[in-house]
């Protein structure tokens, strides 16, 4: 039976030998859902039924990857053992291969996760009557719309933004390139940063080519978008420990809580499969920006 199947039959188990309701069911199902995006992936001729503890394992370590929350992790981990307990209620396999399974340990520190509201709260706290405000915006607006590492973001060259497909190009770790859709805001800020803030300050020769400067005209460092992120959260009285990735972090995590496919957000945050680099899909730009419409909550599009 096909992964589709037993999903299928797993719903109609929860509504009727369970009775939850539909928010629940959905829940479970995107779990499962998930687990079966992975599988396929990694190991695609691999059942529902075949599935080894160590693959399992290999999920969460993945979703970790990601950048998801011990929280959502251990939610997630959840849904995949109340499947495998239908599948053994059906006698549709002889073991549990989550029975040993624990999730992430809810009390340890793991890098902080913002809530959709912490990040308006952020965003509209940026004093935009000041140059350096409406370059901030601009950068925190991209962070947040395409999971950009601090790296990438003070590395974006002027020539890698293409305004008619609505994408960034971004150059990565070991030097490889992906393109990554950018939302209708992120756009907007940084078009206006780029024509009438940009202009006025007084760039040195040799710095042309970046996207973001300081006011005295050079590149702006990593260490600069630390301080300015983390002046922004005292700003508001955030008590959370953020820095550039935790943006990058609720990118993935609000992304994935909201159903995206786990292989288009691999592929928006550059990625490489952590199973094995032969298997790696490259998905098309319509579909990456169709994921981004979909589901994340900043939504709009250009293009």
């Amino acid at each position: 039976m096909s992964w589709d199947m037993h999903i299928k039959h797993f719903g109609q188990y929860l509504r009727i030998e369970r009775s939850l309701s539909d928010n629940s069911i959905e829940a479970y199902l995107m779990d499962v859902t998930k687990l079966k995006q992975f599988m396929e992936m990694t190991h695609a001729k691999v059942t529902a039924q075949q599935v080894t503890p160590k693959q399992l394992q290999g999920f969460i370590t993945y979703v970790n990857e990601l950048g998801m929350s011990a929280h959502s992790q251990a939610r997630i981990l959840s849904g995949i053992k109340a499947f495998y307990k239908y599948l053994m209620f059906e006698e549709l396999v002889d073991k549990d291969p989550t029975a040993l399974m624990e999730g992430p340990k809810l009390g340890r520190k793991l890098p902080d996760t913002l809530e959709y509201h912490e990040i308006e709260k952020l965003l509209d706290a940026i004093d935009l009557s000041s140059p350096e405000g409406g370059r901030n915006r601009a950068m925190l607006e991209i962070l947040y719309s395409s999971g950009l590492r601090v790296s990438e973001l003070v590395n974006l060259k002027r020539t890698n933004i293409y305004y008619d497909l609505g994408f960034l190009r971004v150059v990565g770790k070991g030097n490889k390139e992906r393109l990554v859709p950018i939302g209708r805001d992120a756009m907007k800020y940084l078009t206006i940063y780029l024509e009438e803030i940009r202009p006025l300050i007084p760039v040195k020769p040799d710095q042309e080519a970046f996207v973001f400067l300081n006011r005295r005209g050079r590149q702006l460092t990593r260490v600069m978008v630390f301080i300015i992120i983390k002046d922004l959260a005292e700003k508001i009285g955030l008590k959370k420990a953020i820095s550039p990735h935790t943006f990058r972090h609720s990118f993935a995590t609000h992304l994935i809580e909201g159903g995206a496919d786990l292989r288009a957000v691999q592929e928006m945050l550059g990625h490489e499969s952590i199973t094995t680099t032969e298997i790696y899909t490259h998905l098309d730009r319509d579909y990456l920006k169709q994921v981004i419409r979909e589901f994340h909550p900043r939504s709009g599009m250009v293009g």
